[in-house]
């Protein structure tokens, strides 16, 4: 927790964003895997992953500190669903799952280990 609150203090004094990269594997996607990145900013979060045809992305509070948030998400296909995600102490990575509107499911990980994907 006391991670948490230094990465978003050092975010509010420094002014800048911090961007991690992103994996999503499911079944229910085109080639079975997304990539792409999540922004962290005093300004908001944002996250967008692609596999060339299908998009998805959506925004969140990244100044909320509580290690699990929920994040809603908006495919280029119609899609929309929730994600929920849990942050380990860095606030840097972690992972979660994800439930679309169609019934798709899947799991994703940010920070280090999604650059490994």
């Amino acid at each position: 927790m006391r991670a948490l609150i230094l990465v978003s203090l050092a975010l509010a004094l420094a002014g800048c964003a911090i961007t991690e990269p992103v994996a999503v594997v499911s079944k229910g996607i085109p080639g079975g895997i997304m990539r792409g990145t999540t922004t962290a900013s005093v300004s908001g979060g944002s996250f967008s992953v692609s596999n060339g045809s299908l998009s998805c992305g959506g925004d969140y509070n990244a100044l909320d500190t509580s290690p699990t948030i929920s994040i809603p998400v908006l495919c280029n296909d119609g899609r929309k669903g929730i994600i929920t995600a849990t942050r380990d102490n860095s606030g840097m990575s972690g992972g979660g799952h994800f439930t679309l509107n169609d019934g798709t499911t899947g799991d994703f990980m940010f920070g280090a280990a999604a650059g490994k994907l």
